[in-house]
């Protein structure tokens, strides 16, 4: 089962004598132990109190079997957590399996491993008797709409998609960060329903991504000039060129998708506003395309993927200069 979906249960009422966490997310498997330990012990500080927590390379199955057969003093189900279990679990893998078979039906066994491979005998029989969780890294859609989704089920907030590709943009792909984005977030609209790009730029971004904002603007709007003063101070403050990068293809990549659509449709203002480009934001990109020419302008992808392929090796031109080069070759 996918941890996101487990999570997004409030209880769990049929406790399975062994869970495995497995993956490389943490966010993931630190909200799936919660929801197991709380619905055992009803809240966090007992969970904390109450649970056995063992880290792997200092577990002995002897110790670990004891703890699962001793009767809980304190709840009705006993709980053993092992963390970095991967060694632990290679180690005792014969012991484990026979465990599976007969599982303490008052105890739980939570192992917390990287790998997990689903041919194994340990594996099949934990499917039999327990439960295996996928904790990995979350992306493309999928990360998408777990954003959406875990906004509007934790926080009551609803999300616009293009708001989450520039909070992904921004932020990264960890959802734990993206998790206290999103708090942030929440709390910054206050009683507003919904999470706009405006509000994912002013609260995540910072000044960097607003003196970003203003460097493309300044492309835009034909004023080279203050653009690389702009991206002087970026660099001076030691932005990565690469973010820098995601930020400008994060906003063209909406105007060549507004090219595009508008050769069929041959209505540019629509299709701006289809692509996702801010509102305020329509007029002067409009200007700008058609001062740029649907010929240069069908060549934007070309650009943007010579300056990624460049700082990925295949210029020995520096960064910045590769920036530099971008900014007057997108100049109208």
């Amino acid at each position: 089962m996918l941890a996101t979906e487990f999570i997004a249960k409030d209880s769990i009422d049929q406790i399975p004598p062994i869970v495995v966490l497995y993956g490389s997310e943490r966010y993931l498997k630190q909200q799936s132990l919660h929801l197991l330990l709380t619905s055992i012990y009803g809240d966090a500080q007992s969970a904390q109190e109450l649970a056995t927590t063992l880290e792997g390379r200092e577990a002995e199955w002897r110790n670990v079997s004891d703890e699962l057969k001793t009767i809980s003093m304190w709840s009705g189900k006993r709980s053993v957590v092992i963390n970095a279990a991967d060694d632990f679990v290679s180690a005792n893998r014969s012991s484990l399996e026979a465990y599976a078979d007969k599982p303490a039906k008052s105890s739980l066994l939570v192992l917390d491993v990287k790998s997990w491979p689903k041919s194994t005998k340990l594996a099949k029989k934990v499917e039999k008797t327990g439960l295996s969780l996928e904790c990995g890294e979350l992306k493309g859609a999928q990360l998408s709409s777990w954003v959406v989704s875990h906004a509007q089920q934790k926080y009551e907030k609803s999300i616009s998609r293009s708001a989450v590709a520039l909070l992904l943009e921004l932020a990264g792909t960890s959802i734990g960060l993206l998790d206290r984005e999103l708090d942030k977030l929440s709390s910054y609209v206050g009683d507003n329903k919904k999470i706009t790009d405006e509000d994912v730029r002013a609260l995540v971004g910072g000044w960097r991504l607003e003196t970003t904002w203003n460097m493309i603007n300044a492309v835009r709007d034909g004023e080279l000039d203050v653009a690389l003063t702009e991206l002087n101070k970026l660099m001076t403050a030691g932005e990565a060129p690469q973010k820098l990068l995601g930020g400008i293809s994060f906003v063209y990549r909406k105007l060549v998708q507004a090219v595009r659509t508008s050769a069929k449709t041959r209505n540019l203002n629509s299709a701006l506003k289809s692509a996702g480009v801010f509102p305020r934001d329509i007029p002067a990109a409009e200007t700008y395309l058609r001062r740029l020419g649907r010929q240069r302008a069908e060549r934007i992808p070309h650009l943007l993927a010579k300056a990624d392929l460049g700082m990925k090796g295949e210029s020995s031109l520096p960064p910045r200069i590769l920036i530099e080069r971008l900014l007057v070759e997108l100049s109208p």
